[in-house]
C-alpha cells in the first residue's frame, strides 16, 4: 500500500459498534480493486488501534495508525439498534480527572449561585419580616429543587449548546470538557470573591461571559454566537440585561398598585386584603404550572403535550390553588388578623370555614401585631445579656460564665468610646463589625455544637510560626472539626434583622431616612395580613430561580458529563440528565443555608422601603418575569429582576426620591464589570492551558 488510507474511505467503511473486529476496506494499487481485511482488536472500541493492510500479492504489511475517536459514523440512526447505541457508549478515562475537576467547579458555581443570586431574592421575603432565616432555608430547598428538575433543562440548553458551537471542537471531547470547565472554574472563582466580600453580582452573566470568552480562546471570535442565534445566542442573552429589569419593574409596579388601589386606599382595608388573598394563589398556580407543562422538562415527559392538556392542568391548578386558599387560608387569615386570636396556631388552619365560628379570646384586642416598620436602632432583644442573665443561666458552668466576660464581649463598647473621644461617629463597616462582636458573643454562650465550636476556635488560637510547625498542627487538628461545624451551623444562628439594625446616625443610616420618609406607611394590621400572602409569593420567586438559574451551573456540567461519558463532542445536544438537576439544586440550596447570610444583611431594606405588602409585589414580579424568559429559553439574572420590581414598587409611592438610586447604580456597574471580567478570566485561563507547552 503506498501511502496511509484516505479519510473519506476509512470513514466510508468503519461503522462505530462495538465489536472485537472491525472490517476496513483496502486499496490494492497492484490491481485496481478492494481487498477486504480484518483487523482484531483486545478491547470494545477503543480510542485508537494499528491497523496493517495486507495485500493478496506482497508478503509485508503497510501499518497505520487510526485514530477511531475522529470518524464518524456511517450507519443511518434508524439502523442502529439502541442496544447497540447503548453499546457505543464509552468512557473517556484518560481524562476523568478533567470530569472531576469540572464536577467540583459546577457544585462551587451552584454554592455561590445559593449563597449570592438566591440570598438576595430572598432577602425581600426576609426583610420584611414576614419570614424568619430559617423558614426561607426551608422553603428554598424546596421549590429551588422544584423548579430545577421541572423546568432547569430549558435554559441550561441554551448555555451549552447556543453560545459555542460544537463544531468549534473538531469532534474533540477532550478539548470540550476542558473548555467548559474552565468557564466553571472563571465563573465561579469571581463569584466566590464577590459573595466573600459581601458584593452582590449576576451568577447568570459570570457563567455566561466565561463561556464566550472561552470560545474566543479555543476558536477565534468570530466562532462564537454574538447574534440573536434563534433566541439562543449572546445578543438575545445580553439583551436581558436590561430588558429583563424594566419588565421585571413593570409587573411589580403593577401588582403594587393593584393593591394601593383595592385595598390600601379603603377606610376599612383589613378585610380587603383578607378576602383578595386568594388572588396570588390564583397568579401562583397558574403560572408555575404552565412553566412546567408547557415545554417542559424532556427527561420528565413534559415537553411536547397538545394543547388541552396545557389548558386544562394550567387553568386547573390555578383555580384549584385559589379555592384550596378560599377554604384554608382564608378562615385561617381572618381568625389570626381581623379576630385577632393569639392562641391560634399554624396547624389550625385544617378546620378551615369552622374557624369562622371559632370564638375570639376574650382578651383579644390586646394581641399585638408584629411591628413590620423598617428599624434602624439597635433592639433590645439584640443586646448583649445583662450580667444577672448570664449569671443564672450559666450558674454550673464556670468556665463558660468567663467565656462570656472575655475580649469578643468589650469590642462593641471599646469602639464607641473611641469613636466617641475623637468627636466622630462609627463608620456603617464598624458597626457591622460590631454587630458580629455580638454574635460571636452570643454564641460562645450556646450550649449546642456550634456554642462548642465557637469557643473551641477561641481557646486553641494559632500560634506564631508557620502552618506545619509541629505546634501549628496540633491546633489544625483541634480546630479542623470546629471550622465545619461554624462553617454548617453558623448561617442557621445569624440574625438578619440585627444585622440591619444599628445604622442610625451614619451617613448610610441618613440616606436611608430620607428614602423611607418618602414612602407612604400602612397599617400594621394589613401588613400582617400580607405577611401571610409573602410566603407563597416567595416560594414562587423560589421556584422560578431553581427553573432559570439552575442551568448556570448544569449547561456547563452536562457538556462535561456527556463527552466524558460517550465520547462524542456531539453528545452535547442531549437532553440534561434529572439526577444532575437534582444534585446542583441540592447544592444551591445548600449555598443558601451555610452562607447566604453575608449577601442578606447588606441586601435588605437598602434600596427602597420595604413591608409584606410591597415584597409580595416584588417577589411575583419578579417570579413572573423570571419564568417568561425561562419559557423562551433565555438564562436572565433573578437578581436584576428582584432588583428591577424592587425599584417598580418604590416608585408606586410618586417620588424618585422613595428611591436610593446610589445603591441602584453600584449594583448596575458590579452587574456590567462581571462581563469583562469574567470573560477575560475564561478565556485566559483557556489559552494558558491550551498552549502551554508540554513534552
Amino acid at each position: 500500500m503506498d501511502g496511509h488510507m484516505q479519510k473519506s474511505e476509512l470513514a466510508s467503511a468503519f461503522t462505530r459498534r462495538a465489536a472485537t473486529s472491525v472490517r476496513l476496506t483496502c486499496p490494492n494499487p497492484a490491481k485496481g480493486r478492494h481487498k477486504r481485511s480484518i483487523v482484531r482488536t483486545s478491547q470494545t472500541f477503543p480510542s485508537s488501534l494499528e491497523v496493517s493492510c495486507v495485500h493478496p500479492q506482497q508478503s509485508e504489511t503497510d501499518p497505520f495508525s487510526l485514530s477511531l475517536s475522529s470518524l464518524e459514523t456511517t450507519t443511518p440512526p434508524a439502523q442502529v439498534t439502541a442496544k447497540e447505541q447503548k453499546s457505543v457508549t464509552m468512557v473517556l478515562e484518560q481524562y476523568t480527572y478533567v470530569f472531576a475537576i469540572g464536577t467540583f467547579f459546577a457544585m462551587l458555581d451552584a454554592y455561590n449561585n445559593g449563597a449570592n443570586d438566591v440570598a438576595n431574592a430572598w432577602a425581600t421575603s426576609v426583610s420584611s419580616r414576614s419570614i424568619s432565616y430559617r423558614q426561607a432555608m426551608i422553603f428554598g430547598t424546596i421549590f429551588e429543587m422544584l423548579g430545577a428538575i421541572t423546568v432547569g433543562a430549558r435554559t441550561a440548553d441554551t448555555i451549552k449548546n447556543g453560545i459555542i458551537p460544537n463544531s468549534v471542537f473538531n469532534n474533540n471531547p477532550g478539548v470540550q470538557m476542558l473548555a467548559f470547565t474552565c468557564a466553571l472554574a472563571a465563573a465561579s472563582s469571581w463569584v466566590m470573591w464577590c459573595t466573600r466580600h459581601s458584593a452582590h453580582v449576576s451568577s447568570t452573566y459570570s457563567l455566561v461571559s466565561a463561556v464566550a470568552g472561552v470560545g474566543v480562546a479555543v476558536a477565534g471570535a468570530d466562532k462564537v454566537q454574538w447574534g440573536w442565534n434563534n433566541g439562543k445566542g449572546l445578543g438575545a442573552i445580553f439583551a436581558g440585561l436590561g430588558m429583563a429589569p424594566a419588565i421585571s419593574a413593570c409587573f411589580g409596579a403593577i401588582i403594587f398598585s393593584l393593591i394601593k388601589f383595592v385595598v390600601h386606599v379603603r377606610k376599612n382595608p383589613v378585610p380587603w386584603a383578607v378576602w383578595t388573598s386568594p388572588f396570588f394563589f390564583l397568579i401562583a398556580g397558574t403560572i408555575c404550572s404552565l412553566s412546567i407543562v408547557y415545554k417542559g422538562s424532556p427527561n420528565l415527559g413534559l415537553s411536547k403535550k397538545p394543547a388541552w392538556y396545557i389548558a386544562a392542568v394550567t387553568v386547573g391548578t390555578g383555580g384549584g390553588l385559589c379555592l384550596l386558599a378560599a377554604l384554608f387560608f382564608v378562615p385561617f387569615v381572618h381568625a389570626k388578623v381581623i379576630k385577632k386570636d393569639y392562641t391560634l396556631k399554624w396547624w389550625h388552619f385544617v378546620y378551615g370555614p369552622l374557624l369562622f365560628k371559632r370564638p375570639a379570646p376574650a382578651d383579644a384586642e390586646k394581641a399585638k401585631v408584629p411591628n413590620y416598620a423598617v428599624v434602624q436602632e439597635d433592639e433590645d432583644e439584640h443586646s448583649l445579656p445583662s450580667h444577672e442573665s448570664v449569671k443564672s443561666s450559666e450558674s454550673n458552668d464556670e468556665p463558660l460564665k468567663e467565656s462570656h466576660l472575655s475580649k469578643e464581649t468589650h469590642i462593641p463598647q471599646e469602639k464607641s468610646l473611641a469613636a466617641a473621644e475623637v468627636g466622630q461617629g462609627p463608620t456603617y463597616k464598624q458597626l457591622q463589625a460590631e454587630g458580629e462582636a455580638k454574635l460571636h458573643a452570643k454564641l460562645l454562650l450556646n450550649r449546642g455544637p456550634i456554642g462548642w465550636a465557637m469557643r473551641t476556635l477561641r481557646d486553641n488560637p494559632m500560634g506564631p510560626g508557620q502552618i506545619y510547625e509541629l505546634h501549628n498542627m496540633k491546633m489544625v487538628i483541634k480546630r479542623i472539626p470546629a471550622m465545619i461545624t461554624v462553617g454548617a451551623l453558623y448561617g442557621l444562628h445569624y440574625d438578619i434583622h440585627a444585622a440591619q439594625t444599628g445604622i442610625a446616625g451614619t451617613p448610610e443610616g441618613e440616606r436611608m431616612k430620607r428614602v423611607y420618609a418618602n414612602a407612604k406607611k400602612y397599617p400594621n394590621e394589613v401588613e400582617h395580613t400580607y405577611s401571610f400572602v409573602q410566603i407563597i409569593t416567595a416560594c414562587t420567586a423560589s421556584f422560578a430561580h431553581g427553573a432559570n438559574d439552575i442551568g448556570n451551573s448544569v449547561g456547563p456540567w452536562a457538556v462535561i458529563y456527556s463527552a466524558w461519558s460517550t465520547g462524542d463532542a456531539a453528545a452535547a445536544k442531549a437532553p440534561v440528565p434529572v439526577w444532575q438537576l437534582a444534585v446542583l439544586s441540592a447544592t444551591i440550596s445548600l449555598g443558601l443555608i451555610t452562607y447566604g447570610y453575608n449577601i442578606m444583611k447588606v441586601m435588605g431594606n437598602k434600596i427602597t422601603y420595604h413591608s409584606p405588602s410591597r415584597g409580595s409585589s416584588m417577589e411575583m414580579g419578579a417570579a413572573i418575569t423570571v419564568l417568561v424568559f425561562s419559557q423562551y429559553s433565555l438564562p436572565v439574572s433573578t437578581s436584576m429582576c428582584i432588583t428591577g420590581a424592587t425599584v417598580g414598587v418604590g416608585l408606586c409611592n410618586g417620588t424618585l426620591k422613595a428611591v436610593n438610586f446610589q445603591r441602584v447604580g453600584l449594583l448596575v456597574f458590579s452587574w456590567i464589570m462581571t462581563i469583562p471580567v469574567a470573560g477575560t478570566l475564561g478565556g485566559v485561563l483557556m489559552g494558558l492551558i491550551l498552549n502551554a507547552p508540554h513534552f
